[in-house]
């Protein structure tokens, strides 16, 4: 009761904080002038320091440009990563951010900014996004289960709002153009660029850069190392934004059988709120805080379900296992967008003991040509300069002021 009482409580001095901040945004914050040299990230709601928006950032970094530009990363509330260079971190929602929101010239996000934020004319927004749609996605979605939502309308009417704000839209090979374009009604600029964020699986798969990373963090090099990154089912969720964790996996299973040829590291889903404990597991079982591109790096072969993490590790050309207990349920409830039994480069498995199997005697040579027609249609435009040329977009914001 007491616990009842004291969240109540909280949660009613968060929305009239909140809603004090918002009104001071909307009644000062938004009447600033805006600065063309002022450049706001984020990534993932402001949960880590990763994908689409650091590749970009770290690029301004190797050029100096963290140097002539003040730059902002916004950080949520209770997370606690570090950026390089010269950026300031500024904690999402905070005062520091309205006022940052509606002074800053450039935005760079990969996931959308609260309903209230508004986009005035001389801002530059670049929407990275975060990967290559199999799901179907925003106006394409039928049904929607999402914690927080009013129904598939009004998700639609809200995600379309969003879109308006966009000025330029990051695709990473043409399948996803053609989508975009539709499920975003997306009518500006398309960057077909490639990811930013896979130029490292370019420009880093040596085996110098590999063996530091597995020296880092402790890893064998004497065992396959295998990437668990499953994406999240929107039936799960323990409030907005939060979803648990349930891989239906025998883990214990899995050490007894395969820890002596194996390590296995699992990499939540940002939107994952439940941290399982493997310490039993001795190193068997791994979680590294890290961005998981490098995670793609260290391993030999990438186990995930549904999830995008499959067309960024095609473009390494190394094994992928779908690891699909709920396939029909999934597939009927959210839909897809091609036929995924069909095309999918690796072997579907649905219980520990066939993955058990499955790896005591791996054999994906009846795999190769899908994996290969997979590839050249989701990872041909990943030439390693994606970040190259969306800082040469931002260089050109200043070039267009100056002129």
């Amino acid at each position: 009761m007491a616990k009842t009482i004291r969240q109540r409580l909280n949660g009613y001095y968060w929305a009239v904080h909140n809603g004090f901040q918002i009104g001071v945004y909307r009644k000062c914050f938004l009447k600033q002038k805006v600065d063309p040299n002022i450049i706001v990230f984020e990534s993932m709601l402001g949960r880590n320091y990763s994908c689409n928006p650091k590749a970009i950032y770290e690029k301004m970094v190797e050029e100096g440009l963290d140097k002539k530009y003040k730059i902002y990363w916004i950080r949520d509330r209770g997370e606690n990563f570090e950026v390089p260079g010269n950026a300031k971190i500024v904690t999402r929602n905070s005062m520091a951010y309205h006022k940052l929101m509606g002074k800053a010239g450039i935005w760079v996000f990969n996931t959308r900014q609260p309903d209230y934020i508004v986009k005035k004319k001389d801002q530059h927004y670049i929407m990275t996004w975060h990967g290559t749609p199999l799901k179907k996605l925003a106006l394409d979605m039928e049904e929607v289960h999402m914690a927080g939502n009013g129904g598939i309308e009004s998700y639609k009417s809200n995600f379309w709002r969003h879109t308006r704000r966009w000025d330029y839209l990051i695709a990473p090979n043409a399948y996803s153009s053609e989508i975009f374009r539709r499920c975003f009604d997306f009518r500006k600029t398309m960057l077909e660029t490639g990811y930013p964020r896979n130029d490292a699986l370019v420009n880093c798969n040596n085996e110098e850069y590999i063996r530091k990373l597995k020296e880092k963090w402790n890893l064998p090099q004497d065992k396959k190392i295998i990437l668990y990154a499953p994406t999240w089912r929107d039936d799960q969720s323990i409030s907005r934004g939060k979803y648990i964790f349930n891989p239906h996996i025998n883990f214990d299973k899995l050490y007894w059988e395969l820890s002596d040829e194996y390590v296995f590291i699992v990499k939540y889903h940002y939107l994952i709120a439940n941290q399982l404990d493997f310490a039993r597991f001795r190193g068997f079982i791994r979680t590294i805080n890290t961005d998981i591109t490098d995670l793609y790096l260290v391993s030999d072969i990438h186990m995930t379900d549904y999830s995008s993490t499959m067309f960024d590790y095609a473009l390494l050309g190394r094994p992928l296992i779908f690891y699909t207990y709920d396939f029909d349920e999934y597939a009927s409830g959210r839909g897809m967008y091609f036929d995924f039994k069909k095309d999918a480069p690796g072997p579907f498995i649905e219980d520990t003991e066939s993955l058990i199997s499955f790896l005591k005697h791996p054999d994906f040579t009846p795999y190769q040509e899908k994996y290969k027609a997979f590839r050249e249609k989701f990872c041909s435009w990943e030439k390693g300069t994606a970040s190259e040329k969306v800082v040469e977009l931002i260089k050109s914001f200043s070039e267009k002021k100056e002129n």
